[in-house]
């Protein structure tokens, strides 16, 4: 599936505390394997990252985001 600018989660403004996610964490980098949660915080500044979002669940697990899956919980 090609990811468009709404479901890819480089752009700040796309990403919204309760929204649910796939996350790359820092120890999965190199695998590529996700996790799914809601977003509890956003922790990246920048408008868009490159390599995605960085954000906090509510699970407590901090990663990347790879995917917007749906909307707000």
């Amino acid at each position: 599936m090609k990811q468009t600018a709404s479901s890819s989660g480089t752009f700040r403004k796309n990403i919204v505390p309760g929204l649910r996610v796939l996350v790359v964490r820092k120890q999965d980098q190199r695998s590529g394997k996700t996790t799914e949660g809601v977003v509890r915080d956003i922790l990246t500044s920048a408008a868009v990252h490159t390599r995605g979002i960085k954000v906090r669940l509510t699970s407590g697990e901090v990663g990347r985001v790879r995917e917007i899956l749906g909307g707000r919980e």
